[in-house]
């Protein structure tokens, strides 16, 4: 049996905790930060935790980093 591949788009996106959750970075960050007010731009610093149900659909795109 051939070995499965890991999707690369996914492998550049997120990380793999410890106990098995997805880190990824905060999303609405790329563009249109004037617009945003100054608490979402200092609560979206640094990396969160994917929701379970996205997490599951992410551990499918990279089967080896469980």
């Amino acid at each position: 049996m051939p070995k499965m591949k890991t999707k690369s788009s996914a492998k550049k996106r997120f990380k793999m905790t410890a106990t098995g959750k997805v880190k990824s970075a905060q999303a609405g960050k790329r563009h249109g930060m004037i617009k945003r007010t100054n608490k979402f731009i200092r609560d979206a610093r640094g990396t969160t935790t994917l929701s379970a149900p996205d997490a599951k659909i992410v551990k499918g795109y990279m089967p080896y980093d469980r």
